[in-house]
């Protein structure tokens, strides 16, 4: 295998990768909305932003150029944020899938 197709598979990787980015930027967007309603609890806000906090941080449990840990964990959290709106009764949107 030439370097051509590792270029082609490393980009695919990076758009994937990004694309899913994208996706979680729009959850924080939502979450953020959802985070200014009173009726949900302090501990799903407090896990949000460890969530968001753990995603910058420079230290990682799988290396940098793979974000699977990242994504793991804001995904855990807004799911964990928007099941907690909703117990709440702050009917929040659905989040897309």
């Amino acid at each position: 295998m030439d370097s051509t197709f590792w270029l082609v598979v490393a980009v695919l990787l990076l758009l994937v990768v990004a694309g899913f980015a994208a996706v979680l930027l729009v959850r924080v967007f939502q979450a953020r909305r959802q985070l200014l309603d009173a009726g949900v609890p302090l501990r799903s806000k407090a896990l949000f932003w460890a969530a968001v906090v753990y995603t910058v941080s420079p230290i990682d449990l799988i290396p940098d150029p793979v974000y699977l840990d990242d994504i793991g964990v804001l995904l855990v959290a807004l799911r964990a944020l928007h099941t907690a709106a909703a117990r709440s009764g702050a009917e929040p949107k659905e989040l897309p899938r």
